[in-house]
């Protein structure tokens, strides 16, 4: 068997307060941080003093209803160049394959999908423009459901900002490496990372020169994500709140036009500012941006017999108002052993009332041997049958159940309470797989009477 022990060992882990590239970082999921990138900035003993620090801006960014309880309150304190009031006013703007909720192109649909990755990008894309919805559900204007999308860019967004009032985006790359400029600092997230970037929250995608970068975007309309409680399990395990780093204060104080693009009721719409609205020098609050390393994910598992349920693998959900039935849940198939003795150790044959859209950041999947592709996804909507292929199957059942290290593969899952409705996009896409169902094809009659 072979030795997995050195797989990731300590000097493959950042210091404390570090995160990629080495950038000074804050560490912890809904804490009270506070961040100044100029000494003085951060007034000491209020929000709003008669005069901010520094000839600065007070100003607040509420994430959450004033009266909303203090364990789902979210907001931050911006201390600023100048105010966000300062600027003309917005017009609308082309979505390009940008979609929204309501979802009304297509009718739900109960059959399975599959899509290859997205092609490249035309020369000269970014973040935004660059932006493929696949579908969703819910209404954006009534705070309720999710949506799925794409990306895939070739360009830096020097002059132009980007700013979601519809919900918070989960952004999980699968090429490339994303430098996030946000009115909090900059968060660094390369494959196998992901960033949260709240509503509202303002931001500019940069990418190296020469290089591409392609990955998913989760939308979330509803209730922000947070970690999901853990129950028997106890006071340990799944996503550790001190791995998600939040960003420490770097503001932009250049006066050049900057174009700021905000998604808003399900469309574009865009203002040109004379100067740069990332212009944040000190912050405090818990509204803010975070990077999180899949790798870091506390897999819980069976150590007798059985295939848990993929709900010990939800790294951050988004509650709704039925408790356990969640607007929105972030899996992530991280790295793990199986020991199950006499269990078919890839995912079970399923249906579920839960929606389940399937991406690839790297390597295979457990539970299908081809067609599944690093950048691709699958959409198997509520109660649509699923499970493994038949060569997973084949190869399961007569495996020798040893000890076995998964390690070759990061899948991860959009999972959410109502069905995903297809872009007219999506359903007609030239990448979209038309022979999906046929990997079930040769699951023959085994009953023996």
């Amino acid at each position: 068997m072979t030795d997995h022990h050195d797989a990731r060992t300590t000097a493959d882990v950042p210091p404390i307060g570090t995160g990629p590239g080495g950038r000074a970082m804050l560490s912890g999921f809904g804490n009270e941080h506070q961040s100044e990138a100029v000494a003085g900035a951060l007034p000491r003993d209020r929000n709003s003093p008669q005069r901010a620090p520094l000839g600065l801006y007070a100003e607040q960014l509420s994430g959450s209803a004033f009266t909303e309880p203090r364990a789902r309150t979210r907001r931050s304190w911006l201390y600023r160049v100048r105010p966000s009031a300062v600027h003309p006013a917005f017009a609308r703007v082309d979505n390009r394959e940008l979609r929204c909720a309501p979802f009304e192109e297509t009718v739900p649909d109960p059959n399975r999908f599959r899509w290859d990755p997205l092609p490249a990008p035309a020369a000269g894309t970014d973040f935004v423009d660059g932006l493929w919805t696949l579908g969703g559900n819910g209404d954006a204007r009534q705070r309720s459901g999710m949506a799925i999308h794409l990306y895939r860019a070739d360009t830096s967004m020097p002059d132009r900002v980007f700013g979601n009032s519809d919900g918070e985006l989960l952004i999980v790359p699968e090429r490339g490496v994303l430098e996030l400029r946000t009115e909090f600092g900059r968060l660094t997230v390369a494959p196998g990372h992901v960033a949260l970037v709240p509503r509202g929250v303002r931001f500019a995608v940069d990418i190296a020169e020469g290089t591409s970068a392609r990955g998913y975007v989760c939308e979330n309309y509803g209730a922000p994500f947070e970690l999901p409680e853990l129950g028997p399990i106890g006071a340990n395990g799944l996503a550790d709140a001190r791995d998600f780093l939040a960003p420490t204060a770097d503001f932009d104080d250049t006066d050049r036009p900057v174009e700021v693009v905000n998604k808003f009721g399900g469309n574009l719409w865009a203002a040109t500012l004379d100067h740069s609205p990332l212009d944040v020098v000190a912050w405090h609050g818990n509204h803010v941006p975070y990077v999180y390393d899949l790798r870091r994910f506390n897999v819980i598992g069976s150590i007798s017999y059985d295939h848990p349920d993929p709900s010990v693998f939800t790294v951050l959900t988004s509650p709704s108002d039925t408790p356990g039935l969640a607007n929105a849940d972030f899996v992530v198939f991280a790295p793990r052993w199986l020991v199950g003795e006499d269990t078919f150790r890839p995912p079970y044959f399923h249906r579920n009332v839960m929606s389940e859209y399937m991406g690839l950041i790297e390597g295979a999947y457990d539970a299908k041997a081809a067609g599944f592709l690093p950048g691709g996804g699958s959409l198997h909507n509520m109660m649509s049958a699923h499970g493994p292929d038949r060569e997973t199957f084949d190869r399961a059942s007569g495996a020798d159940l040893v000890p076995q290290k998964v390690d070759d593969g990061l899948a991860f899952m959009f999972e959410t309470r109502w069905p995903v409705t297809l872009a007219g996009q999506a359903r007609s896409a030239g990448h979209l797989q038309q022979d999906y169902d046929t990997v079930w094809d040769g699951l023959r009659r085994n009953f023996r009477s």
